[in-house]
């Protein structure tokens, strides 16, 4: 059941980034940008021919290649159920949501010129920050809940490993020095 909500979810999560996006390439101008809280948060309209930070303009076929094998990764790691928790289920159908955004974008969104764009409209203007968009938000969560998944096991790996055998009843304990 968790894997039809988080898909239904997915899915609402890409059809939300697309209607923003197409709403923002619509009523918007590039480069125009609109104050939702002035010098602090900002809609400003941007087509992303690259990465964050301005890397790799103008090369989409880097991030659909990149794109392609994550989200197979994500199916083939959701399909082999090789992760028993609801947290890497919920970090993997949302890097899946969000590459799905983007991809849909990098594959149909074409200028004038016949460049590749995503549709960034989302600025955070209180911290020197890439203009990005709901896609970009998935995928940024989903890593983190993956890297969170990965901590959290590391840690209880460790604990098993490391946990002190108790003494059975009558035995001393292993720690303790005799004098």
């Amino acid at each position: 059941m968790t894997y039809l909500i988080a898909l239904l979810v997915s899915a609402a999560l890409v059809a939300a980034d697309q209607l923003s996006k197409s709403y923002i390439a619509a009523h918007f101008a590039v480069g125009q940008s609109q104050p939702v809280i002035d010098g602090v948060f900002h809609i400003t309209y941007v087509q992303n021919r690259g990465a964050a930070f301005g890397i790799f303009q103008n090369q989409p076929w880097i991030f659909l290649s990149i794109t392609t094998i994550v989200m197979l990764v994500c199916v083939s790691l959701l399909i082999k159920k090789t992760f028993h928790s609801r947290m890497m289920h919920w970090a993997l159908f949302l890097v899946l949501a969000g590459g799905a955004g983007n991809m849909i974008d990098r594959l149909f969104r074409v200028d004038e010129n016949g460049g590749r764009y995503v549709v960034d409209f989302l600025e955070a203007r209180f911290i020197d920050f890439p203009v990005f968009n709901i896609a970009d938000i998935c995928v940024v969560v989903g890593a983190a809940l993956i890297v969170l998944y990965f901590v959290i096991d590391t840690l209880r790996d460790f604990q098993r490993t490391h946990r002190r055998r108790l003494p059975a009843p009558g035995e001393e304990p292993l720690c303790e020095k005799k004098s």
